[in-house]
């Protein structure tokens, strides 16, 4: 089994993990975190995130970011990261492309209508139905439901966790991946750095989108620091330069500037407290982190970002009509389960057979059931809504 010689101490490593829910032998040639992520990126549920959208809907262009490119993009910063700090590169890379699985059609549009749905029947939330992927939705293997990943890539795929689901969690596994926010213990080192990762790429990526689609301009960011100070750095290098070189070159700088941040933080605050292995890691919070500066710019960053594109009002055209699209479809499934694929149909828990299925959906096949089912094109009326705004 291959594993990085040259761990820390506090890193979590292979050979030690808790194991699966299920025994299986080990195999050759891999350790079990390079073994979850195959599992991981070979199952139905990964491939499915090349049309399941961040925050601009599948059919609006074929360059936005999906929750695939998105997960790409998380694991290749979480390694960087990862090992710089004699971390395991592997494990984060294994948590970075499971973390969306679990993520509806239509982004976080599509889960807020979902749990709304979902409110009387024990809600929805996009980390819970992660782990319900790799756990029991997947059907690959002849002798246990899901993927039977390990116990530490399950743990850092349940990002957050409410009391009343960790409890529920629990019960039905005892000292189990929701023990900790019971504890008020933390996830592993390389759960908390792939966090990280995940807001980097996802903040430096919607700027990139937000600017592509015309509804977020470079002279609103130049009111941040972060982008601001890279801008003039870039400009100062390369006088004329414009467009989208120049835009990509500011983003570039803003993700080396912050990996280099996490880096160097996180380093300083592991050799200040010194953790003697992976478990004692876990009971220190704030180890892995941006430097008070940085935390600064990136909140400020997230705040443009809400304020300016998210709730554009074309974003918020676009967002209600999936919504409308999910609440639909759930009705629709409920009424009539025989409109869903049999495997789901004939589930005797009817609402969370609806969940699962419409979480699973791509934003095209998401549309395409509606259009069948209802005879409406949500999406077009939505465009129409833009239009007759535009020409006021």
């Amino acid at each position: 089994m291959s594993e990085a010689t040259d761990l820390a101490a506090h890193a979590s490593d292979a050979a030690a993990s808790r194991g699966r829910r299920h025994d299986e032998a080990p195999v050759r040639l891999r350790n079990a975190f390079q073994r979850d992520r195959d599992r991981i990126v070979h199952s139905t549920a990964f491939r499915r995130l090349v049309y399941k959208t961040q925050v601009f809907v599948n059919h609006e262009g074929d360059l936005f970011r999906t929750r695939l490119t998105h997960s790409l993009e998380v694991a290749q910063l979480g390694r960087s990261m990862a090992r710089a700090l004699r971390l395991n590169e592997d494990l984060v890379e294994a948590i970075a492309l499971a973390h969306d699985l679990g993520h509806t059609p239509f982004g976080h549009a599509g889960q807020d209508a979902l749990h709304a749905c979902m409110r009387d029947h024990g809600g929805f939330e996009h980390n819970l139905q992660s782990l319900r992927v790799v756990d029991v939705l997947e059907a690959r293997y002849p002798a246990f439901d899901g993927l039977n990943l390990s116990f530490e890539t399950r743990e850092g795929i349940l990002k957050h966790c409410s009391r009343r689901d960790a409890e529920l969690l629990e019960r039905a596994e005892p000292d189990g991946v929701a023990r900790r926010f019971l504890d008020g213990k933390q996830a592993s080192l390389e759960a908390q750095l792939t966090n990280l990762a995940d807001e980097i790429a996802y903040n430096a990526h919607d700027i990139d989108d937000g600017v592509r689609s015309g509804l977020l301009g470079l002279e609103q960011l130049l009111a941040l620091n972060l982008v601001r100070r890279h801008h003039d750095a870039v400009l100062a290098e390369y006088p004329g330069l414009s467009g989208r070189r120049l835009l990509f070159e500011i983003i570039r700088r803003m993700l080396s500037e912050q990996v280099h941040d996490v880096i160097d933080a996180t380093a300083a605050a592991l050799h200040s407290a010194a953790p003697a292995d992976a478990w004692a890691a876990r009971d220190l919070s704030g180890l892995v982190r941006f430097s008070a500066a940085m935390h600064a710019d990136s909140t400020a960053l997230k705040q443009l970002l809400m304020r300016a594109l998210y709730r554009h009002p074309q974003v918020m055209r676009t967002t209600g009509a999936a919504r409308q699209v999910v609440h639909d479809l759930f009705r629709a499934y409920v009424d009539f389960p025989s409109e869903m694929v049999e495997e789901f149909a004939r589930r005797e828990d009817r609402h969370r057979a609806v969940a699962d299925y419409v979480a699973g959906m791509t934003d095209r096949f998401a549309t395409r059931e509606h259009l069948r089912l209802t005879g409406r094109d949500a999406f077009a009326l939505a465009a129409k809504a833009d239009a007759v705004a535009a020409a006021r």
